[in-house]
């Protein structure tokens, strides 16, 4: 199955003003959106940053990452966090701003040998500063040979953020996001991301009312899920940040005892 890189990547730009944008739409999720266009804006200067580094190494993709370059952007990062984040993180940041530079690289190595790891205030930190990195090296390496790929990233072997559904002939194709370089890969679209359900009934598909490009798809079998967003429904909506904005398809899917397969950024 193919993998689509830059061609159909949002720019940063794009992000940040869907973020705004959703934001000036929907009230109440104004407060979340408003932060995420913030770290959004810190991402970019990141990401920007990042492509001084030159020519991708031969290397994983996950080893070709600057990690004491990745650490130096905490003190920023806090700082964005103490003033426009929610309190909980802000408290987060003030009490990481007192260990050492070593001590944050240490934990960004840490996520990179076990992204499965519990999801907590940490973890935030963590995936702002290696994203955009991971990002820029997966698109500067370009696309893998095409050929079949299973429920992890081809590119750095994180487990998916979403899914999108992309138009193609008269109906859509179903990819995975990756939750930590955003790269994307060809998945069938009646098959569990995690445990390889394949028994439509057995993945059930949830809609609320206001929000048609967005679904919760979940599966009975292992008690996960994520969300999708239809491209073919909106073909204005950016992804990543259409997710972030329907937190009430998160709530809906946690009340039926559904499992995240990863949180985004805001932590839902």
């Amino acid at each position: 199955m193919p993998t689509t890189w830059s061609k159909e990547r949002a720019t940063w730009s794009d992000r940040i003003e869907r973020a705004v944008e959703l934001s000036n739409r929907n009230p109440w999720a104004a407060e979340v959106l408003n932060f995420y266009a913030k770290i959004l804006e810190f991402q970019q200067e990141v990401y920007e940053t990042s492509q001084a580094l030159g020519a991708p190494a031969e290397s994983e993709l996950r080893d070709a990452i600057n990690l004491d370059q990745a650490a130096r952007w905490f003190p920023e990062l806090a700082g964005v966090v103490q003033s426009h984040g929610p309190a909980k993180l802000a408290e987060a940041a003030s009490w990481l701003q007192k260990v050492p530079l070593s001590e944050v690289r240490a934990q960004l190595k840490l996520f990179l040998a076990d992204d499965d790891a519990p999801q907590d205030s940490a973890s935030f930190f963590v995936r702002v500063l290696l994203q955009p990195q991971a990002e820029w090296w997966a698109q500067a390496r370009g696309a893998p040979e095409p050929g079949v790929v299973g429920n992890r990233c081809p590119a750095c072997a994180c487990r998916p953020q979403l899914a999108v559904i992309r138009p193609e002939g008269d109906g859509g194709k179903r990819m995975l996001l990756c939750s930590l370089c955003q790269s994307e890969w060809q998945f069938r679209r009646i098959l569990c991301p995690v445990c390889g359900e394949e028994n439509h009934e057995k993945l059930p598909r949830y809609t609320a009312e206001g929000i048609p490009a967005v679904r919760v798809e979940g599966c009975d079998t292992c008690k996960r899920y994520l969300k999708s967003v239809d491209l073919t429904a909106d073909g204005v909506a950016i992804p990543v940040v259409d997710e972030v904005a329907t937190a009430p398809l998160d709530l809906w899917a946690v009340e039926h005892d559904y499992r995240k397969i990863q949180l985004n950024l805001m932590g839902f």
